[in-house]
């Protein structure tokens, strides 16, 4: 697989960007930045994007994504994700109100988006990939992913603080490549990490032991918040025992 970094930030300025990421330009994971750090013509590559949850740092550029595919005549856009995430989507995003229904746009029959729902858990072929959707502990429902393709598979945690079936499930598959893992806060803010629903380095070197093959997985860390990411890296940096390593826009990775 190959993986680019387009947006790895917990909050925005002029040189962070929200959550997405891309496999073998097909294939997004989550959508906070897809139009602000794509040329056009990787926009309208794109097959389907996993949405891990509703929080608008994860959906905001589905609704300038949608526009940009529609005036080009791309085919629909899979935008898959769990019920409560296609339902939020449904009708306080792409709800003729705060943006157009772009699954009737330019028709019902020619669509530039179309639904998913991806049920807990079970595997679902996305764009030629086998997708499991987890639930994880955040403050709304959230999906983590396993994503499989045909040289292995990779895991991306969603927003998250300490949780327990991501483990449980990864310990019960083969080996994965590597882990897109969330870290948004210092371990001074536990407070407001436990109350949002993020891991602290803290927390994420506890939730990373969960995991068998913790030691040897290339976790790469993203999420963190742009006024805490020095604090945050130094932290992290201290961490023993596993083999992270802090994403910046851009990042690429055949895996």
């Amino acid at each position: 697989m190959d993986l680019k970094v387009i947006g790895c930030h917990g909050g925005e300025t002029p040189r962070h960007r929200t959550s997405a990421f891309v496999i073998d330009d097909r294939l997004a994971v989550d959508a906070g930045s897809l139009t602000s750090g794509m040329e056009l013509r990787a926009q309208c590559a794109l097959e389907a994007c996993l949405i891990s949850h509703a929080h608008l740092d994860h959906i905001r550029d589905l609704a300038t994504i949608a526009d940009n595919r529609a005036q080009n005549g791309c085919r629909p856009l899979l935008v898959a994700g769990t019920k409560q995430t296609i339902a939020i989507l449904k009708k306080h995003f792409f709800n003729n109100l705060l943006w157009p229904d772009f699954t009737r746009i330019p028709s019902a029959e020619k669509p530039t988006i179309s639904y998913v729902v991806l049920k807990p858990e079970v595997p679902t072929v996305i764009a030629g990939y086998t997708v499991r959707s987890i639930l994880v502990s955040h403050t709304i429902e959230c999906g983590a992913f396993v994503i499989e393709g045909k040289g292995g598979s990779i895991a991306y945690s969603g927003d998250t603080g300490p949780t327990e079936r991501l483990w449980e499930v990864l310990n019960d598959l083969p080996p994965i490549k590597a882990m897109l893992m969330e870290v948004s806060f210092p371990n001074a803010e536990h407070a407001l990490a436990r109350a949002s629903g993020h891991h602290t380095p803290e927390t994420l070197a506890a939730d990373l032991k969960k995991y068998k093959y913790s030691k040897e997985l290339p976790t790469l860390l993203y999420h963190i918040k742009p006024v805490f990411e020095a604090k945050v890296e130094r932290e992290c940096a201290r961490i023993k025992g596993a083999n992270l390593t802090v994403l910046r826009l851009g990042d690429q990775f055949l895996l």
